[in-house]
């Protein structure tokens, strides 16, 4: 077995990216501090060729340094939008049809592995701040909350992991 070479992998132009159709997915970061987080975000979102991911309140916005260190230049072709306040994101994807989500343990909330996006419908799911998580203005602005299971000791995961299981979700259950 060998590993293929960058050259091998035929990878596409950020311009063919950017005109190619995309996952009918918005990520949305509520207050993430962590600018290695939102570039890890943007990265794992090019992979799966996301729609966008909006950045709102406090989430910095490319160009920046610390995000291009994990973005290595996703930010460049994943689409963006930076919000003040998340709940006027929210307003703004549902006036454009997507279903809204957020990823938080809460009352009522579907386990992951139990939900099925359906094929003709957007979604936009909201990721939160490192700390707060998700905050309670922004559940209630949802049409629902997805929750990943967990086993340990530890009551959370760090929001880039939750990002790429979530996204991961979305493209092998839409595009696989």
């Amino acid at each position: 077995m060998r590993k293929l070479k960058v050259t091998e992998m035929q990878r596409i132009s950020v311009e063919e990216f950017q005109s190619s159709s995309k996952l009918p997915l918005v990520v949305v970061l509520d207050h993430v501090r962590s600018l290695y987080n939102v570039g890890s975000v943007f990265r794992t979102a090019d992979a799966f060729r996301l729609s966008g991911v909006y950045l709102c309140g406090i989430t910095a916005c490319p160009p920046h340094p610390e995000i291009h260190k994990t973005a290595l230049g996703a930010e460049d072709s994943v689409m963006w939008k930076h919000f003040e306040r998340t709940e006027d994101a929210l307003e703004a994807l549902r006036q454009e049809g997507y279903t809204l989500l957020a990823v938080e343990q809460c009352e009522g909330s579907t386990m992951i592995q139990h939900f099925e996006p359906e094929r003709d419908k957007k979604y936009a799911v909201v990721l939160g701040n490192e700390v707060k998580g998700v905050q309670q203005q922004v559940v209630d602005s949802c049409d629902g909350c997805l929750e990943i299971p967990q086993f340990g000791t530890k009551h959370s995961m760090n929001v880039s992991v939750t990002a790429g299981i979530v996204m991961w979700h979305f493209a092998q259950s839409v595009l696989l």
